[in-house]
């Protein structure tokens, strides 16, 4: 592999990485404040897509899309916790992937419904379009670096929030012991409204900025749903350190896995085959990563430390 092709895969590594990020964090609290398995909030992301998609071509903006999009995506968030899921937090895990796994089924059908089956797409804001020079003989698209200066801008604030202010501290508090934060006094439903919505927002965003280098369609968020359970994992439930790095860690594997494990083949075996057993290991990747990982660290890489 050429270095050239290296680092295009290694910045479109990092750039799904990002992505990740951004729908684990959110995740990881919900699972690690509210002890709650939110199978559904792949669909966050989704709704985060459609909502740039909708305001997008009803303004012409994409910027002014965002703007609307980020607030529609946390309203619609709380929508569902108020509806739906603030009435599963006392009921046992199985009931909340089966009741979480029917919302994902009626909100892909809902923008079957609403916005049609076909694909959408969001166009590039003009002050983001062409490539930057990263080496000689390479430009890479400048939307694509934007997204990964947003993402480690958005991990900077909410490390911040998380670590640095008092709602953060009763987040980190409630994800060791939430019971005990309730017994202090805390009102550990607004709290767990508060995460959720937050969760909802950044998902949304995620959405929002894949819409325009990705087709805005229905069940695009289920792949990655599992991806971002994979990133909580390696990660340690309830960490927004351990997201990240995990969230960067599976971007490039995930990437560079596709790329490179082909070639790597053709040591061993034939053309035809090296690209067959090449792809079939690439995608098997970043589950013995996270296998080898849990063998040495079983709570993750940077779990929640419990009191």
């Amino acid at each position: 592999m050429s270095t050239t092709l290296l680092l295009v895969q290694g910045l479109n590594g990092l750039q799904l990485g990002i992505l990740l990020f951004l729908i684990a964090a959110g995740l990881t609290l919900v699972f690690g404040v509210m002890d709650f398995i939110n199978l559904a909030h792949g669909v966050q992301y989704m709704v985060g897509a459609y909502f740039a998609a909708f305001f997008a071509a009803q303004t012409g903006s994409f910027w002014l899309a965002l703007l609307l999009a980020l607030p529609a995506a946390l309203l619609f968030g709380l929508l569902l916790e108020f509806l739906v899921f603030r009435h599963l937090y006392d009921r046992d895990h199985m009931a909340q992937v089966l009741a979480t796994f029917g919302v994902i089924l009626v909100l892909n059908q809902g923008v079957k419904m609403v916005f049609g089956a076909a694909p959408l797409q969001v166009p590039l804001p003009d002050a983001l379009t062409g490539g930057i020079r990263v080496m000689d003989g390479l430009l890479y698209p400048t939307y694509r670096l934007a997204i990964i200066a947003g993402g480690l801008a958005t991990a900077g604030l909410l490390w911040w929030l998380v670590e640095r202010t008092k709602v953060g501290m009763l987040v980190r508090a409630g994800a060791t012991n939430a019971p005990m934060v309730a017994a202090l006094g805390v009102d550990i439903r607004r709290l767990f409204m508060i995460v959720f919505g937050f969760g909802a927002m950044l998902a949304g965003f995620a959405g929002v900025l894949a819409a325009p280098i990705l087709s805005v369609e229905p069940g695009m968020g289920d792949n990655l749903l599992i991806l971002a359970f994979v990133v909580i994992v390696i990660g340690g439930i309830g960490s927004i350190r351990g997201a990240f790095l995990a969230a960067l860690l599976v971007g490039l594997v995930e990437t560079l896995g596709r790329s490179m494990m082909p070639d790597l083949m053709r040591l061993f075996l034939s053309p035809s085959e090296a690209r067959q057993v090449g792809a079939a290991l690439s995608s098997m990747l970043i589950y013995i990563a996270m296998a080898a990982i849990l063998a040495f660290r079983p709570a993750g890489l940077f779990p929640v430390r419990a009191s």
